[in-house]
Parts: C-alpha cells; structure tokens; sequence
C-alpha cells in the first residue's frame, strides 16, 4: 500500500508565491509508485484547499478561478487515521474525506517556516517531514539563532536587535548603529527569508532608507557588519540532530551587495516563469579549495545538529576574503526547491531527496512513541477546593 503525502505549499507569507513553485517542483518529483501524492494549497490566509487543478502550476496564474474549482478542506484527527475533510461540510451532496499518512510542509517563511505551522501539525497528530516546532522557530529567528551558535562554537557575526520602540526613537537607534558598527552594515528583518527586506546600508542616508524598509515586513531588526569583500557560499544537510550528511558547496552570483530576492526568483526566470531557487545564477560546485570546502561542509553539519534541525536545510555562510574567515550566516529550515540541486552532485537525485525525508519525519515518529509523556496519578481524584484558591506542589 501505498504511503500517502499532503504536500502543502504556499500560507500567510511574503514568500507564499515562492512556495507554490517549491510545492509543485517536489509533487512533480516525486516517487509515485511508492507514494500518493495529494496537492494541498494554502491561500495567504492559511486556508486549505483541494482538486484537480492544485497540482498544476499554470492554474495559479489565476488563483480565484483556481479556488472557485477546488475544495477547501481541514485536517481532522479521527481514530488513528487524520483526514482532510471538506470545510464547511455539505449538507447535500458528497464530502471530500482524504486520509493521509504524513503532512510534507513545503512553505517558506514567517507563520509557516517559523514553528507556527509545524506546532498546528503536531497538535493535529499528524506525522511530519522537516524539523521540529523548536528548530523552524530558532532557524527563523536570526538573533536567537546567533545566541544558540555560539554555545557550539560556531562562528557568526555579532549584531544588534531593534524593535519597535526603538524604531520610534531612530536618532539614538542609528548613533547605537554608527557606535558599534560603522559603516557599512546590513539591516534585515529578524525572522523572513528569500532576502526579503534586506539591503546593505554604507552611509547614514541609506541607514535610514534600509531601517524603514526592514521594518516594513517585521517587528524586529537585525543590524551586522557588513563584509566588505564578501564570498557568499551554501551548503544544504540532510539528516538529524543525530546523523547527517553535507551536500555540495555552491557560490550563488548576484547583481548587488548581496543575493536580492529579484536575482533568486525572477531575474534568471525563463519564458516569464520562475523556477524558484533552481534558476538561480550560481557556480556548482563553488570554486573552493579542497580544505575549505570540507570546513564548509564540516561546519554546515555542526550548525544543523546544533539547531536540532531535521530533513534537508541550506545554509548560507560568508567568506571574509580579506581574511579568509569563514561565518554561518543564516540557515533556511526548508529552502527554496528543497536545495535538490545541491544534492544531485553528490550522487542523490531529487526522488531519492524527498524519499529519505520522509523516511526521516517517520523514524522521529517512531522515536517519539517511544517516550514516555503520561504517567498513571490519582491528583485528580483527590483534587478539591474546599474554599482553598489552589495549593503549589
């Protein structure tokens, strides 16, 4: 019998146009003689829906018209089994009810990538591919990632954190930013991806100009020294916090300071339609010397068990060229194309790739069984208040 797969794509997320491509790349690719496959798409307000057309990439060129044939569905814990099952209910005419065995989240970004949607999965009870609540929530969150690292030792820049209230005050905030780090910086918000809101700052005027938009898309700002004579290489892990493998190295190119979201998805883009991360400009495998690039992929597995993270994740590190010294700077927990360009160098094509993150979501399952998270009391029994407001243990 066949495994059956909800790949889920899109959500609440600036990166929700990026995901449809990513969802329906992995539908396209995968083993369909040991798996079904049910497309699942996420509207921009986490709605889910079903139907013939879901799969189909061309559809999206028109999503209401795409939503007007479909059927929006919830997940519902019944028994053993978790259905997709037509939301609101019929009350004449057939139900859409579709047991799945493990949810496969391709999405990117805040409300999706950041825990949030991995904790409603969890609480549904449904098995899942990719890492944890824990992990997506600290690979999101930039500062706390950077706090977590240091305790393993791996090498990142220091940086500061803004918030709103210091936003309200933007003389101090850019005296703090010229006091600790001069110029150049980069400004980024703390918890998106895909480089959006990202943008390099080398005089006051632009430090502004990049505050203003970094808080455009988050609560929180990031501010870092920028590497002036800059490398930027990814490597993409595969496996647990237990065991786990590195990819090959690749140098993406790009038109500015830093990788934009346009020289990701839509300035390499052919006949008008992106191909995601897959179209990116880029060297494969990236021009390195054999040390450095084993210190990439060394690093790259010690920073996704540090992270606890699980199935595939990019990680995107800087190359001080005046210096040589290398820094983790960012990790995306479920990259754009699930990085499987990266992998079929290295001798593991894209089915295998998706295969083995399943197998993966499967044998945490089974670890968790394992553990113990009830055991036999009698405090409710004897619980009473009797006037009392409660007592402490």
């Amino acid at each position: 019998m066949k495994t059956k797969v909800a790949m889920l794509f899109g959500g609440k997320s600036v990166e929700h146009e990026v995901s449809v491509i990513s969802g329906i790349q992995a539908i396209l690719a995968m083993d369909t003689e040991k798996y079904e496959v049910v497309p699942v798409y996420m509207t921009k307000k986490n709605e889910m829906y079903v139907g013939e057309e879901i799969g189909n990439i061309e559809a999206y060129k028109d999503i209401d018209s795409l939503l007007k044939k479909s059927q929006r569905v919830i997940m519902v814990h019944e028994g053993e089994k978790v259905n997709l099952v037509s939301y609101p209910p019929k009350k004449f005419g057939k139900n859409v009810e579709i047991p799945i065995d493990v949810a496969f989240p391709v999405v990117h970004g805040t409300n999706v990538e950041d825990g949030a949607f991995q904790g409603y999965l969890k609480t549904v009870g449904i098995p899942f591919v990719g890492c944890d609540v824990t992990a997506s929530a600290i690979g999101m969150d930039k500062y706390i990632m950077k706090a977590v690292l240091r305790e393993s030792d791996v090498p990142v820049l220091d940086a500061k954190l803004f918030t709103m209230s210091d936003y309200a005050d933007m003389d101090k905030l850019i005296e703090t930013v010229e006091k600790t780090f001069g110029y150049p910086v980069i400004v980024k918000p703390v918890n998106l991806g895909s480089s959006v809101g990202i943008s390099v700052a080398k005089t006051k005027v632009d430090l502004v100009n990049s505050i203003d938009d970094a808080f455009r898309y988050a609560s929180k700002v990031l501010v870092e020294h920028a590497i002036t004579n800059l490398r930027e290489i990814n490597c993409a892990v595969l496996g647990d916090e237990n065991d786990a493998i590195a990819s090959e190295c690749e140098e993406p190119l790009h038109t500015k300071d830093i990788l934009s979201y346009e020289d990701k998805y839509v300035s390499n883009s052919k006949s008008g339609g992106s191909k995601g991360m897959a179209s990116v400009s880029r060297k494969i495998p990236a021009e390195l010397s054999p040390e450095k690039r084993e210190e990439v992929r060394e690093l790259a597995v010690r920073s996704f068990k540090a992270l606890g993270c699980n199935g595939v994740s990019r990680i995107d590190f800087m190359i001080d060229e005046d210096n040589g010294k290398l820094y983790f700077n960012e990790i995306n927990t479920i990259p754009g194309s699930l990085a499987f360009y990266l992998w079929e160098p290295v001798g593991i094509p894209y089915k295998e790739l998706l295969d083995r993150m399943i197998q993966l979501a499967l044998k945490r399952v089974r670890m968790e069984e394992s553990l113990t998270f009830t055991f036999d009391t009698n405090i409710l029994n004897t619980a009473g208040f009797g006037g009392a407001k409660g007592s402490k243990v």
